[in-house]
């Protein structure tokens, strides 16, 4: 309840109350709502002028660290990325492609860029723009060279493959084992021949062997002739073991396959014998590379010990009577 107010009249000498004017009362309503909106006005200036955040700005500024730091997270991640890869993208060019005889990746494969229109357009005109098209630039890039990587692991692994059967087809052991041999005969090279005592080329080595001993096939292959037709070489069987390698065991007493047949290293294929242009009892070994005859000297790796190669090589040195 508003206090009534009076005031002395001098003319009558007696109090009478104050009466309040409508109009002055509208005005003073008018001026209060005035001074409050611009009291108002200039605490929102000064809050804005302290740098105090609004509740919905502090929360996209939490959002905006946060997403800051999942940059810097993701990048930590791509750099480990980046050194695990490298490290496989070495030993990939610098071990595996060399023990397969294969071609390094060149950097410039392996690190090319993206051609074409701007990839990362719509990524631009945010405030942390170019943090964020660095990052998705860095990720294509690993994911590309994954992709190359991944490529060349398939190409290593098919490799390796061949080179398994390779290896498996070599003609890598001797073809009559130490426990049956009397002897290195003849080697490869420039030998008396037994029957007319001229000095020609002998092609093969010369295993001397009871009659009937086992004869081995030097490397897995297909026999691609077992036969007596050849000039010289009497019963005789050789095999194509794939890879531009052929070896041929002459002078047989009788076979233990037949043309067509599949063999694997260490199959017992014939026996010694002394058939077709022949003195004694003995085994013809040959080897053919891309049909040019190769010393066997050099494939003896796969039983013998380094005490009986040293030997055997310094029997087949011996430039001695053949033969054959």
């Amino acid at each position: 309840m508003s206090k009534v107010k009076y005031y002395y009249d001098s003319d009558t000498l007696s109090y009478r109350k104050v009466e309040r004017k409508k109009g002055r009362t509208v005005g003073f309503v008018l001026l209060f709502f005035t001074a409050s909106v611009l009291m108002g006005l200039i605490l929102l200036i000064a809050i804005s002028n302290s740098g105090i955040d609004t509740p919905k700005e502090r929360k996209l500024e939490r959002e905006n660290a946060n997403l800051v730091l999942q940059l810097s997270i993701l990048e930590s991640k791509m750099d480990l990325a980046s050194k695990v890869l490298e490290n496989v993208q070495d030993r990939d060019n610098e071990i595996y492609r060399i023990l397969l005889d294969a071609n390094p990746i060149p950097d410039e494969v392996r690190k090319a860029g993206f051609g074409g229109v701007n990839r990362y357009e719509n990524l631009k005109g945010y405030d942390n723009s170019a943090m964020i098209i660095e990052s998705h630039q860095r990720m294509d890039q690993i994911t590309k060279q994954l992709d190359i990587q991944s490529k060349s692991l398939d190409e290593i692994a098919r490799l390796s493959a061949d080179k398994e059967k390779l290896l498996a087809a070599i003609p890598a052991i001797q073809p009559v084992s130490n426990e049956d041999l009397t002897r290195m005969a003849s080697g490869f090279g420039y030998r008396t021949d037994p029957f007319t005592k001229a000095r020609k080329k002998h092609w093969g080595m010369d295993f001397t062997a009871p009659r009937g001993t086992p004869v081995y096939a030097s490397g897995d292959g297909k026999v691609s002739r077992a036969d007596a037709t050849a000039s010289g070489y009497g019963k005789h069987i050789r095999i194509t073991h794939g890879y531009g390698y052929e070896s041929l065991y002459a002078h047989l007493n009788a076979y233990n396959v037949k043309k067509g047949q599949k063999v694997k290293r260490g199959d017992l294929i014939g026996f010694v014998g002394s058939t077709g242009r022949s003195e004694a009892p003995h085994l013809h070994y040959e080897i053919f590379k891309e049909g040019e005859r190769i010393n066997p000297i050099h494939f003896y790796y796969g039983k013998l010990s380094p005490a009986e190669f040293d030997e055997l090589l310094k029997q087949s040195l011996q430039e001695n009577q053949s033969l054959d």
